[in-house]
């Protein structure tokens, strides 16, 4: 089976469609198919020969016992996964329910199916996937639809690279001038990855030439539900307006509208895990069911926007440590950190005391100051 190239951009469509596709490593070649949008006659043929391609994550929700040195992706073959339909299939792949007998049938990933997943999650995708090995009649079969332009054949490494791909690929499409109500001298500017996925924007604020020699700089993630529609089971919305009236008082600046929703995982699994909150879980154990990690926020493309705009120092407005970290890992000089706050209430409490017990994010002043007047109202 030739290889016919990375494609990675057509592939995150096709997966997004519910095509499978054609990862390629040496001599193996493993079909891929994303579970959204998986018919159960398709589930029928894969069952007695697929594996479910899962993050070490979402093992631990199934029951298997925390390991360190484990695997970031395993598989779990299905013929010993039991009787399955899809609805069960769902559950084993971001249900909140254990199943230790099947965790305990986890094998490492092979480069194909480590493939699978990083695909599924520049997707936005659930982070699961079946996987079949294609041998034999199961493998003309699929070169047939290969040749006739039916489905995919993308390089395994080239899957396992996609979340780098669109480094350095970043395009300026557009601008205007966008008068804002705490910034009224403003414009923005729109950037698209390759994918066409994403678009970020970069709101520039003020004249740079009037900017301090560190700019100041606000990387937010968007937040539907918060940005626009004032949702309370978060400050998101706050810290945006904030954020612009900050920079706007200290001379002019940026603010970096990144398309993270989720904290890189995406409206749709968002709203998954915002109903597993419901249930009683916390936002980082919620999206771990989901099988994703504490963040899957990556900042190439804030390095990328900065780059464009010439901006190599800045004061950067964040209570998250990770924030200030990737951006000196791509070169950007953080000369400052400021503190940005939104209101804490009763519906964001454990929301923010997740954020800073679980992910070191640094809300010390606003947490300890409502404990004080807890206190004081005792």
């Amino acid at each position: 089976m030739p290889r016919t190239g990375h494609h990675v951009e057509r592939a995150i469509f096709d997966l997004r469609r519910g095509v499978p596709v054609v990862l390629q490593d040496a001599d193996t070649a493993t079909l891929i198919q994303p579970l959204e949008g998986l018919q159960a006659s398709r589930l029928e043929e894969l069952q007695a020969e697929a594996a479910l391609v899962v993050s070490r994550h979402r093992l631990a929700v199934l029951g298997a016992e925390p390991d360190a040195h484990q695997a970031e992706v395993l598989r779990l073959p299905l013929s010993g996964c039991g009787p399955l339909d899809l609805a069960r299939l769902e559950r084993l792949a971001f249900g909140a329910q254990a199943e230790p007998r099947v965790a305990a049938l986890a094998e490492p990933a092979d480069a194909g199916e480590r493939g699978a997943l990083a695909l599924m999650r520049r997707a936005l995708l659930i982070p699961a996937a079946l996987t079949l090995k294609l041998t034999g009649a199961a493998r003309s079969a699929a070169q047939a639809r290969i040749d006739a332009g039916e489905w995919l054949s993308v390089e395994a490494e080239a899957a396992l690279g996609c979340f780098d791909s669109a480094a350095g690929l970043l395009k300026r499409v557009s601008e205007a001038r966008i008068p804002l109500a705490e910034a009224t001298e403003s414009r923005f500017i729109l950037f698209r990855e390759p994918d066409g996925l994403r678009e970020h924007v970069a709101v520039v604020i003020g004249e740079p030439g009037d900017w301090q020699p560190a700019v100041p700089l606000r990387l937010h993630s968007a937040c539907l539900t918060g940005d626009l529609f004032g949702s309370l089971r978060c400050d998101c919305g706050e810290q945006l307006r904030n954020a612009v009236a900050d920079i706007e008082s200290m001379g002019g600046g940026v603010l970096l509208y990144l398309a993270q929703e989720g904290r890189g995982i995406g409206l749709a699994n968002k709203l998954r895990a915002y109903t597993l909150q419901d249930g009683g879980l916390d936002t980082v154990d919620a999206d771990q069911v989901l099988g994703f990690g504490d963040d899957e926020r990556h900042y190439r493309a804030a390095v990328d926007m900065l780059a464009a705009l010439h901006i190599q120092r800045v004061q950067l407005l964040t209570n998250n440590p990770l924030k200030i970290a990737s951006l000196e890992a791509g070169g950007i000089e953080v000369v400052e950190r400021q503190a940005l706050y939104g209101r804490l209430t009763d519906h964001n409490r454990r929301y923010l005391s997740a954020k800073a017990e679980r992910s070191g994010h640094l809300l010390d002043d606003v947490l300890q100051a409502d404990a004080s007047r807890s206190s004081a109202c005792k």
